[in-house]
Order: structure tokens, then C-alpha cells, then sequence
């Protein structure tokens, strides 16, 4: 029988000692290093049958000889969702999502439960009563049903799910769980480690799919050691700003999908509303035209969105203009007015420059440049630009404008919305199909041009 195996590991970053240690080597965090079993005298545990057993021998197989069958995904009512996961849940894959608190990963997993109908989905919350869960559940306002669980030990949670054996399973969250394998407390490295192993092996051995709550830490990074993201097949990343109701789901790592997907969701009173087409959010509808706005056909992952940006030149009062920037970069924006002054001859060396992107996104697509640069020569000229045309395009050093990608989307979601002109790269126009589209195709190739068609 083999004995029993110990180490000493710092709770914060994860570093191992050989022995205990005022101060982690790692990190430099003090009393954060604790003892915790490595190897136990018993026997592995067995997530089938709940008990435990010795360990199968492995078996090896050419790699002909695999049958790669195409596994059905499970398509969910949540088509931002299906977005973001590649085309829908695959069987037996391990889900991590991780966000802020109170931007709302628990309200969209448990409205995706209760939406799910006809499939036996267990809701296993170990921050929340039932209780607690019944009034959210209410808030949402649907027939459906989902099975709850309120417990955090996970021996416990694998011996009642084997005996209902459930089609998806969604744990809130992985921070909370503990096993009985590892002597540390909850949340700590080698538990969610160790916790986070277990729901793989079930997820695999099963073919069911499990979805992963995650905490981040102040940093912005999720919560527990690095290899939680190499475990598990997809992260999803939860964002969104505290003051907006706009909601934007993003995909970090996807073994069966693309990671440039992103779906977005709209806070509401009764749970999160799907936003099929962001673009007419994004854009403000004005009664009067206004000088510092334009409109700029951006890419965000593979989804194209025209998104309204602010600019406003005024007279700066101190000897140092501020130069401001919400949701585009700054050192950017700093290029982009060098730019205008240098090839332009405007003058902003005595103005104070803000922009600002609508909706509270940020956004770092290098075709936001055009628009950038005609909303700072709006609010310059204090002239508005015509609201029936939108930009794309990136600025280069010496003034001109440089070809972007996936020009053809951004022209058919501009036209799709009504826009009647668009300004483009001349480098982008060339094989492109303009009888396709019934909007005006404006090429150029330097922001003199720009200007001289605008103003």
C-alpha cells in the first residue's frame, strides 16, 4: 500500500515548497502556504459507480482504427449561445465561463436550464439556496423546469447524478466545490484543480456536458491556476460595464469551434434578452444632424456591427490638452491626430480631444481609423457629416488608407441597415462585385480626399 504523499502549496499563485514557508517564493504573499495531500493510501475513486476502485489498465489503439464520428450538438432556444459554442453544446465537453461579479453568468445559465425543455438539466448551485434560486427563477417568467441541487462536495453531487443520469449538467460554482480526495478548503488551488479534473473525467466517461460558473481574480484573470483554462475544452468570457445593460459573451479558447465568435445580450428586468442585430443599438437615431459623429463598420470576432463614433474638438484652457479616448485606444488616437496634423495641416496641439465609442464597447479594429479621423474633422470644422454614409478603413503613418479584412461583410451589413454611401480603401475595391449591393461604394486612398469629398 502506498503512503500517504504531502506538499506545501501556496494558495495564491499555486507554487509548491518541500516545505512550509512564511513567504510564498512565487508570488511574495505571506501565510498563503499550506499543507495538501498529493498521494492518499486509497484506492481511486470510480465517478460511475460512486465508489472506490482500482484503476483500469489502458488500452492502446492504432490510430486507424478510430471511428471519427460526427457528434450531433445539442442545439439550445439561445442562438448567441449556439454562436459562441461553434454551432451548438457538444456531448461530453467541459465548459468554463468566467466573468465579473453581478454581470450575470448565473442569470444566463439558469434561464438557458429552464428554456432547455424536454432535457433533464441539473442546476448544482453552491452559493445560492433553493430558495434563493426559486425567486430568480420566477424573475424570468417561464413554464419549464430544471432540477436543483444545493450541495458543494463533489462525491456527494456524482452519487445522485448517477442515479438520474442527466443530460447537461451546470455548476455554480467551480470556486465552491470541494473534494474529499484533497484536505485544503474550498476555492484553493489544489481543490478547484482536483474538483475541475473530476468534472472532466465525468463529462468524458458520460458523453454529458458540463458547464463550469468560474470566479476572475481584481486582475481580470479567472480565478485558480492556469492549466483550469488547458483542461477544459472552451472558455467563455462574461463582460460588460456596470453602468450599460449590453452584455457581451466571448470566446476565449474553443476545441470544436472558432474563437472569434461573440454573442450579445441586453440586461432586462425578467432575465437577458438576445440582441440578433447590435448594430441598431449601436447606432443612435437623431433627430437633427450633428457635428463629431460618424459611423464605422467594425468586426468584432466574425460578427460585423456598425457602431456610432463620438469625437469633440474644443479649445484647450491649460497648457496640456487632454486627449481622451472611451472604448478605442489612446495611443491610437494620439497617432490618428498626428496624422491629421502632419499630412492634414490641422492644428491640435491647443485643443482638447475626446472620443468615444457608443454603447460602452471597446472596440480594437484598425478600420475604426477612418471613422475616427472624419469625426475629428467634424467636430474641427464643426461640421455635421451625412447620415446616410458610413467608414472603413485603417490610417497609415503617411496619410493614406489602408485596405482592411472582410470588406464584403461590412458592405452588406451597412446596406442591409439602410446606409446609401461607404467609404472604402481604393486598395479594397479592387475584384469587388458592386452590383451586389444598391448602396454608393466610395473608394479613396488618402484623408485628402476625405476631406475634400466631405466638406
Amino acid at each position: 500500500m502506498a503512503k500517504t504523499k504531502s506538499t506545501f502549496v501556496c494558495q495564491s499563485c499555486g507554487t509548491t515548497h518541500p516545505k512550509w514557508v512564511g513567504k510564498c517564493n512565487g508570488c511574495g504573499e505571506w501565510n498563503t502556504v499550506v499543507e495538501e495531500i498529493l498521494e492518499r493510501e486509497d484506492k481511486p475513486f470510480n465517478y460511475k459507480s460512486g465508489k472506490q476502485s482500482k484503476a483500469a489498465t489502458p488500452s492502446l489503439k492504432p490510430l486507424k482504427e478510430v471511428e471519427a464520428g460526427e457528434q450531433s450538438r445539442l442545439l439550445t432556444p439561445d442562438a448567441e449561445l449556439n454562436r459562441v459554442l461553434g454551432g451548438g453544446i457538444v456531448p461530453g465537453s467541459l465548459v468554463l465561463v468566467a466573468g465579473e461579479p453581478g454581470i450575470g453568468k448565473s442569470t444566463l445559465f439558469l434561464q438557458l436550464a429552464l428554456q432547455l425543455n424536454g432535457r433533464t438539466v441539473v442546476y448544482v448551485s453552491g452559493e445560492e439556496s433553493e430558495q434563493q434560486i426559486k425567486l430568480r427563477a420566477d424573475r424570468i417568467h417561464t413554464n419549464h423546469d430544471v432540477l436543483v441541487m444545493t450541495e458543494t462536495c463533489t462525491q456527494r453531487i456524482f452519487a445522485a447524478l448517477n442515479e438520474l443520469s442527466p443530460d447537461i449538467v451546470i455548476i455554480d460554482s467551480i470556486q465552491t466545490l470541494y473534494s474529499e480526495l484533497i484536505e485544503s478548503t474550498p476555492g484553493s488551488v489544489s481543490q478547484i484543480r482536483e474538483c475541475t479534473g473530476e468534472w472532466q473525467r465525468y463529462a468524458k466517461e458520460n458523453n454529458v456536458p458540463v458547464f463550469l460558473i468560474g470566479h476572475i481574480t481584481k486582475d481580470g484573470t479567472i480565478a485558480g491556476p492556469k492549466v483550469l483554462e488547458h483542461m477544459v475544452d472552451t472558455v467563455l468570457q462574461f463582460e460588460g460595464d456596470q453602468h450599460y445593460t449590453y452584455r457581451i459573451l466571448r470566446t476565449l479558447k474553443n476545441r470544436f469551434g472558432s474563437t472569434a465568435e461573440l454573442g450579445i445580450y441586453e440586461m432586462m428586468q425578467n432575465g437577458l434578452r438576445q440582441v440578433s442585430n447590435p448594430s441598431e443599438i449601436l447606432i443612435t437615431q437623431r433627430e437633427e444632424p450633428l457635428s463629431g459623429i460618424s459611423i464605422a463598420a467594425t468586426m468584432e470576432g466574425m460578427r460585423t456591427m456598425l457602431i456610432e463614433t463620438q469625437a469633440l474638438v474644443s479649445p484647450s484652457h491649460y497648457s496640456t490638452p487632454q486627449r481622451t479616448a472611451t472604448g478605442f485606444d489612446a495611443k491610437r488616437l494620439n497617432m490618428l491626430l498626428a496624422v491629421l496634423e502632419k499630412r492634414g495641416g490641422f492644428s491640435f496641439g491647443n485643443k482638447d480631444v475626446f472620443v468615444n465609442l457608443a454603447g460602452g464597447l471597446r472596440i480594437e479594429d484598425p478600420a475604426l481609423d477612418l471613422a475616427v479621423a472624419c469625426a475629428l474633422l467634424s467636430s474641427f470644422e464643426d461640421k455635421p457629416l451625412p447620415s446616410n454614409m458610413c467608414f472603413v478603413g485603417e490610417v497609415g503613418l503617411s496619410g493614406e488608407v489602408r485596405a482592411v479584412n472582410r470588406i464584403d461583410q461590412r458592405i452588406a451589413e451597412a446596406d442591409k441597415l439602410g446606409f446609401e454611401k461607404i467609404v472604402i480603401s481604393t486598395y479594397n475595391s479592387k475584384g469587388l462585385d458592386l452590383s451586389r449591393y444598391q448602396l454608393e461604394v466610395i473608394a479613396v486612398s488618402k484623408l485628402e480626399s476625405v476631406y475634400r469629398l466631405l466638406f
